[in-house]
């Protein structure tokens, strides 16, 4: 498991006064990067070989509003990894009250400049290698 650190910023937030619903995925986006590249194996690094990692699906609840200011921790860890497609999982918690605010999934295949998909073990060994220990490690 990993933990990346996000303070809402005033321009996330909408006329409520809240965050807006559409800035919680990005910061999954932002976990996702921050993950991998503490890996060791971060998006620079594949897109180098030719490779990106688009996003298939989305899964999420909203738990509780955060707002401007707000320290988010956001906990992200493999869930499953086939060679082909990652899914990952968060936990947004406000660092100050404990509350989780937000928790979710998102499901990434890796594809070459043509949108092909690629077997990750054979194009990017070390990554593949890093995401099945990463899975055991979580269990």
């Amino acid at each position: 498991m990993h933990t990346y650190t996000h303070r809402v910023k005033y321009y996330e937030t909408d006329k409520m006064g809240i965050t807006h619903h559409s800035n919680y995925v990005r910061w999954m986006e932002e976990a996702r990067m921050d993950y991998l590249k503490t890996m060791g194996y971060g998006m620079r690094e594949i897109e180098k070989e030719g490779i990106t990692s688009p996003v298939v699906s989305i899964e999420c609840k909203y738990r509780h509003t955060t707002t401007f200011d707000d320290e988010i921790q956001i906990e992200v860890w493999p869930e499953r990894y086939t060679g082909v497609k990652l899914v990952l999982r968060y936990k947004m918690m406000n660092a100050e009250t404990g509350e989780e605010v937000f928790a979710a999934s998102s499901t990434h295949c890796f594809v070459d400049g043509a949108g092909r998909p690629v077997a990750v073990k054979k194009r990017l060994p070390k990554l593949d290698e890093m995401l099945r220990a990463a899975l055991l490690q979580k269990g």
